[in-house]
């Protein structure tokens, strides 16, 4: 008979602890937390030091009364959510209701689920820590204080529906800036010009360089015409050859952000299904005779620390797979990032680097196999040798006109040789060879090259550089960034466009009504400081009340000065050419959850609306007589479709491109490969680039 009762967040990980622990254990999940500020009121004690009002969350009634009866017939009751400030707090919040003690040993906390971590967690049980306990509830009631003391007012004052957020403000307020930013760009032009040059059989390409020694900036065709006249005959001279090795490190094992950002430019993930995701393999997979195993450790960190154990087990892995060579002269210790890091966790890597990718894909679903083959990886690489490269700068003179090229040959592969990190505009690392060349070589010019460029803006927003942005500026912590990208979305203050962010009229809307009357609620630094207050409660350093008071004292100073000046705007409907189909009546432009959309101008006794539809100019391949139109999904993601839709049911993700395929005839679809915009065939084989410079920004 069982005489503990172990309590998780989730059924998954209670099936695998379960495993691991034998009968003498019941284990039970609380599916989350237990208990919650409540939805219809504020629910903190302004003058009550802030005191929360926390009510039993909906529906976890039967729950709770599982766990109550269970928790009578055991003579001890652990808490083993997990190891994070939510993790804490849902123990916390379950200690109460079962009446333990929170100063008894009851709190048991592991990185990896795997049978040798849980059985050494369960040896050494501690008291709840009410430091982690106090750093969560001051995050939660300060959220709520800014949450919903603002937005009743822009309820009151602007429109039912709107809210604000401590760290989704300010994201959306990247979002409008980047915005600003590029609809503010004015281009300049600037020429390249580039030499295409003979060595024998070699071909290989000089970009020019300087004029008499002194480097030029082509800003013109006058420019360039001046650099040409210059030029005299096809012959050119080479000057000086530059050769040297240079190393390349392997980037550190995963931290939260960095695997989101990743899996977003490898896999295509969106970062809360990468947290999805990531929660299975922490959570535990069915292995077969192996069992059930926690594949990597806890997925919520920012630090980039790893255990001896494990660093040892990676090399005698690389030493027996690779050779000694792959092993640097001393292990690779990583240091904090940033100075905002946590340390409590291990940065995320696989719970066994001899668990290799290939011995779990039998077990797993495709997309968890792919995550975990990118953490196995990542994992591995960054315990790996640098990787040596020979690079070579050739200068080449055509009389006055100076020409460089240069070129990279991979002499040593190194971690390479198991990963390499990718980058928001999907260019890889290629060796760039160059032909053996000495000073005073002749070689032909088969073509001089001049081409006009303009600079170009800054690039929005992708879901990888906004969690790289929030965490370089100190912005939210690892389990904040996932939410955070989900709720700006939902409140319809960005849309997403070719998987980047745009701000919607209603985003733009609160946004400057925050930059009036709330200005630091959209001041990154001092939504950065307030992160670090947080951090130094949870260290016990600070005391979560003075935190969340320091802050209200100035807060209610702008509530009440917004209450008086915020004056009432009325958003108007914009008339329309449309007519509506039903009484005829002129058609308005809406504000809606999506967007704008048409309603008639009738309600409420007519309540027919119609979605805005941007024509594509392109004929629909499947009917051919409906024509191809851009719309959103309900989650306002960009869609093609038939406009003779229900009749014709075509639709497609792709972009269509009005020029058809010059070998077919048929209709090509706009993609994006490495970083470079191609037209693709959708019959034939057929693709070609198409000059996009977007991404050269970055």
């Amino acid at each position: 008979m069982a005489d503990s009762l172990v309590i998780v967040e989730s059924p998954a990980k209670a099936k695998t602890i379960g495993k691991y622990l034998g009968s003498k254990f019941i284990v039970k999940a609380s599916m989350g937390h237990i208990r919650d500020l409540p939805k219809s009121q504020i629910g903190v004690e302004v003058e009550n030091d802030f005191e929360p009002k926390y009510i039993t969350i909906r529906g976890k009634g039967s729950i709770l009364k599982e766990l109550r009866d269970a928790s009578k017939k055991v003579k001890k009751i652990y808490l083993a959510a997990d190891p994070d400030r939510e993790g804490e707090a849902i123990a916390w919040h379950l200690a109460h209701y079962l009446d333990i003690d929170e100063k008894d040993a009851c709190r048991v906390v592991f990185n990896e689920i795997t049978k040798q971590a849980v059985k050494d967690a369960f040896k050494n049980p501690r008291p709840i820590d009410m430091d982690l306990v106090n750093a969560q509830q001051a995050r939660r009631v300060l959220d709520r204080l800014v949450g919903y003391k603002i937005s009743p007012l822009l309820w009151k004052k602007v429109k039912k529906g709107l809210s604000a957020g401590r760290v989704q403000s300010v994201a959306v307020k990247l979002i409008h800036d980047r915005e600003n930013e590029i609809n503010d760009f004015i281009p300049e032009e600037y020429w390249s010009i580039t030499a295409h040059l003979l060595k024998e059989s070699a071909t290989f390409e000089a970009k020019f360089h300087s004029l008499n020694g002194v480097k030029k900036e082509l800003n013109s065709e006058a420019d360039v015409n001046e650099v040409l006249a210059l030029m005299g005959s096809e012959d050119f001279v080479v000057g000086e050859v530059k050769e040297k090795e240079r190393l390349r490190n392997p980037s550190p094992p995963f931290i939260t952000s960095s695997l989101q950002q990743e899996a977003a430019r490898k896999l295509n993930f969106r970062a809360s299904k990468t947290m999805q995701i990531a929660q299975q393999l922490y959570e535990g997979v069915d292995l077969g005779k192996e069992g059930t195993v926690g594949l990597i450790t806890y997925m919520r960190t920012d630090s980039t620390r790893i255990s001896p154990v494990a660093q040892e087990e990676a090399k005698e892995y690389i030493d027996g797979k690779y050779g000694s060579k792959f092993l640097p002269e001393t292990p690779r210790i990583y240091t904090k990032k940033n100075a905002n890091a946590q340390d409590a966790h291990e940065a995320i890597r696989p719970t066994s680097v001899l668990r290799d990718p290939d011995s779990v894909k039998a077990f797993t679903s495709k997309d968890q196999f792919r995550l975990y083959k990118l953490v196995w990886e990542r994992f591995v690489a960054s315990q790996m040798s640098s990787a040596v490269l020979d690079t070579m700068t050739i200068d080449l003179g055509n009389g006055p006109v100076s020409f460089r090229a240069n070129g990279s040959k991979l002499k040593f592969a190194g971690f390479m040789k198991v990963y390499v990190e990718g980058n928001d505009d999907g260019t890889t690392d290629e060796d760039r060879l160059l032909p053996a060349l000495v000073a005073g070589d002749k070689v032909n010019s088969k073509q001089i090259e001049p081409k006009q460029h303009f600079t170009q803006p800054p690039p929005r927003y992708t879901e990888a550089r906004l969690v790289r942005m929030l965490e370089e500026l100190g912005i939210g912590r690892p389990s904040t960034y996932a939410p955070t990208l989900e709720t700006i979305q939902k409140r319809n203050y960005v849309a997403m466009e070719e998987k980047k962010f745009i701000p919607t009229e209603l985003g733009d809307l609160v946004i400057q009504l925050m930059e009036e009357f709330f200005p630091e609620i959209l001041d990154a630094e001092f939504t950065a400081n307030m992160e670090g207050n947080l951090d130094h409660v949870e260290e016990g350093t600070q005391d979560w009340v003075s935190v969340i008071g320091d802050f209200y004292k100035s807060f209610e100073v702008r509530l009440n000065y917004a209450e008086e000046e915020m004056k009432e705007i009325e958003i108007k409907d914009e008339p329309s050419d449309e007519v509506c189909d039903k009484c005829e009546s002129p058609m308005v432009y809406k504000m809606g959850r999506f967007g704008k959309f048409l309603a008639c101008s009738g309600f409420p006794n007519c309540r027919n609306t119609k979605p805005i539809i941007k024509d594509t100019g392109v004929h629909c391949p499947k009917c051919a007589e409906g024509q191809i139109v851009e719309r959103r999904s309900k989650k306002g993601r960009m869609f093609y479709g038939c406009n003779l839709y229900p009749g014709c049911d075509y639709v497609s993700w792709d972009k269509p491109v009005a020029k058809p395929c010059p070998s077919c005839g048929s209709m090509m679809i706009e993609k994006r490969v490495k970083g470079e915009v191609q037209y693709h065939c959708t019959v034939c084989t057929h693709s070609e680039n198409v000059e996009d410079n977007e991404e050269a920004a970055e």
